[in-house]
């Protein structure tokens, strides 16, 4: 049986009013979907379906235009077959994969996914690793459309060469670069822990802070959080220089 839990907010940016709906539903894969639908003013609504899977506690997304029913797959890492379930199940219509960066459990299972749906995979250009039909390499501030919206690439190093953010009216997918209450590690190849600093402080913590993000991991108290409850709570946004976020955070 189905489970909904339903919560209104309203949001105002910018003289653009939001109405947010948070559904938790109990899917029959037995996995917990959070789906959050923003209707705007210009009647577009986006869906957003935020899924666990896999034994390392990541989320996978599915993001895309409700009017159109296309839709992205955000890191292919675990359970395609259950995604396309559950993608059938809703009537979406998968048009593009796209992916925060290459760590093996967000792309594991790109290359079966590519078998199934011939769709386009991005990715940022500075992010290695990664080499299959379709690629479309992407750079910061790049738009990708999917359906009748768009996703905008933030590039945030740090984690990888290539972490990439995507940015959807106020939901950030933020991948390994941030989690709730955490970032990504920086001793891994390719990480870098004074472009994380820069990510986080310069690029991620100057966005609106009605920003919901949107994680790669279930590594927090909650599967996501406003930008402005982060600042609050996240240690790794509470720093007050480079050089106090490598002593204190990095270790360093």
């Amino acid at each position: 049986m189905e489970i909904c839990l339903r919560a209104y907010q309203n949001v105002g940016t910018n003289s653009l009013k939001t109405l947010i709906k948070f559904i938790t539903c109990q899917s029959e894969l037995g996995h917990d979907i959070l789906e959050r639908k923003i209707f705007m003013k210009q009647q577009k609504e986006i869906i957003l379906d935020q899924i666990p899977v896999g034994p390392m506690a990541n989320f996978q997304y599915f993001i895309g235009d409700q009017q159109t029913k296309k839709v992205a797959l955000v890191d292919p890492g675990w359970d395609i077959d259950e995604m396309l379930t559950i993608a059938d199940k809703k009537n979406y219509i998968i048009v593009a994969v796209v992916c925060t960066h290459a760590h093996y459990d967000h792309i594991k299972e790109l290359e079966y996914l590519l078998g199934l749906r011939d769709v386009p995979v991005s990715i940022s250009k500075y992010e290695s690793g990664v080499s299959c039909k379709n690629l479309k390499k992407c750079e910061d501030g790049d738009k990708i459309k999917i359906g009748n919206i768009e996703l905008t690439c933030i590039h945030t190093p740090g984690h990888s060469a290539g972490d990439m953010c995507f940015l959807c009216g106020d939901i950030l997918l933020t991948g390994d670069t941030l989690f709730i209450d955490g970032c990504g590690r920086c001793d891994l190849a390719g990480g870098n822990p004074k472009k994380m600093y820069d990510s986080l402080f310069n690029k991620i913590a100057k966005l609106p802070d009605a920003t919901i993000i949107y994680p790669g991991h279930d590594y927090g108290p909650t599967p996501s959080a406003t930008l402005a409850s982060q600042k609050q709570t996240n240690p790794y946004l509470q720093s007050e220089s480079l050089e106090d976020f490598l002593h204190y955070r990095m270790g360093i």
